[in-house]
């Protein structure tokens, strides 16, 4: 079982729902992070400063992007679409054998909903891939937006409490910051949003512009590529703080997006977001009321959710099986010297050559993870795993990349959850870390014994 807080599950939403998420929403979000990930770790490769800096921004960007992917690929490899449509045409004729007239239009809505806010989800996920997550200066621009937002509605004090705020957010986002990196991120996502985005959405900036150029441009005179320049550009009264930021030529372009995202995209989604919501509320009730039989668990909502399933592998391919466990073993063939992913540290390397694994070990063997059948999602990361006497026996992470289609669709077939063992945890507390204090604190029970 595992105990945890999971983020958001769909996997009611209809058959439209996920085909727009899959064959819409996903490939953007996945076009965009892989061509700011191709450019980071160019520079990470090449200079051990930008590889520290860029570290945990990285995998983040990367965290996502695996599981747009492996999403994708679930979805279509359990037929989750046809599957949904086949419900649906049983869910149409119940009705219509009942003449259960409250449920009659609920996926004609549905369909009319999701062509009608196609555009502007499409639109919102640039907005919130480019301008505010991926390019760094563009999310610093979206700071000094809200400034002079805060600036205009609250006056002079809201200014300056604010300001206070976004100086020591800069401070912590400019530690990690190389305008060297952003520059090309900056230079390749704004060419894709202006490229890809639906037109009726897209300012009129980023119509007819030699990107290569506004980046040279930009780079080489905005005074918010630096902590020092922009500290400088946000210090001064109000008004005077206003002025210069609207002569600096990074913030111009980026309050221009902004501007666009809170008065076009962000009501228009929110508006259309609330019927599909009302739709969705009503089309749960329906689905209880005409499979009575069914067993409806339900969605993670960001509360505690206690799930069950079974230590089991799988096949995601033909010809490829995926056992229930792994071991140290496979650490040591992933090993390379000097990688940052995938370097072994030394002291490891010779606890695995001596089997020095302690009590920790099974059969001469380090175990490392576990596959089981449980059903998790974000939010779900060291969740605590135990077994049927209430022992822990794990630490669950993450989920295999085809089973990260569990959040729109769960099949038991394919999704499975990966834990850490917790032997493997003691064992680096113990063997590797040396911190037997720890261990002589803990009651450690051996249930096959």
């Amino acid at each position: 079982m595992v105990f945890g807080f999971p983020g958001r599950t769909n996997e009611y939403l209809p058959a439209v729902g996920v085909d727009q998420i899959v064959n819409v929403l996903n490939p953007a979000k996945i076009e965009i992070r892989e061509n700011a990930l191709k450019i980071v770790d160019s520079y990470m490769r090449k200079d051990d400063a930008i590889k520290i800096k860029y570290a945990s921004k990285f995998a983040s960007i990367a965290n996502y992007w695996k599981k747009w992917i492996g999403e994708s690929q679930g979805i279509k490899q359990t037929n989750a679409i046809a599957k949904k449509q086949e419900l649906e045409k049983e869910f149409s004729k119940i009705v219509e054998a009942k003449d259960l007239v409250g449920y009659k239009t609920l996926l004609s809505d549905f369909e009319k909903l999701y062509k009608e806010i196609e555009s502007v989800s499409l639109a919102r996920d640039y907005w919130i891939e480019i301008a505010y997550r991926n390019v760094e200066l563009l999310g610093i621009t979206f700071n000094a937006y809200q400034l002079e937002q805060i600036f205009l509605r609250g006056g002079e004090a809201a200014f300056v409490n604010r300001r206070d705020a976004v100086l020591n957010s800069l401070e912590g986002k400019f530690k990690n910051y190389s305008a060297e990196v952003d520059k090309p991120v900056f230079e390749k996502l704004v060419q894709l949003y202006a490229d890809k985005s639906p037109k009726e959405y897209l300012p009129s900036n980023m119509v007819g512009v030699n990107f290569t150029e506004l980046a040279n441009e930009i780079y080489a005179t905005s005074k918010l590529t630096s902590l020092e320049s922009a500290t400088e550009l946000l210090t001064g009264s109000a008004e005077e703080v206003i002025k210069r930021l609207n002569a600096d030529k990074a913030y111009q372009f980026g309050k221009e997006l902004h501007t666009i995202f809170y008065t076009k995209i962000e009501p228009k989604f929110q508006q259309l977001n609330l019927e599909i919501e009302a739709v969705q509320k009503q089309y749960m009730k329906a689905l209880m009321d005409v499979f009575p039989n069914e067993r409806f668990y339900p969605d993670a909502n960001s509360t505690l959710r206690v799930n069950y399933g079974l230590v089991q592998g799988y096949e995601p391919k033909d010809g490829v099986y995926y056992t229930t466990q792994t071991f140290l073993k496979g650490v040591m063939e992933k090993y390379v010297p000097g990688d940052y992913e995938f370097d072994v540290p030394q002291k490891l390397q010779d606890l695995y050559n001596s089997k020095d694994y302690g009590q920790y070990g099974e059969n001469g063997k380090m175990p490392v993870n576990i596959l089981s059948t449980n059903h998790m999602t974000g939010g779900n990361s060291g969740s605590p795993v135990v077994d049927a006497n209430g022992n822990l026996i794990g630490l669950a992470f993450d989920t295999t990349w085809e089973g990260t289609m569990s959040d729109l669709y769960f099949d038991a077939d394919i999704v499975r959850s990966i834990m850490v063992d917790i032997r493997y945890v003691l064992f680096i507390i113990d063997k590797y870390a040396g911190a037997k204090n720890l261990i002589e604190e803990m009651t450690i029970v051996h249930p096959k014994k």
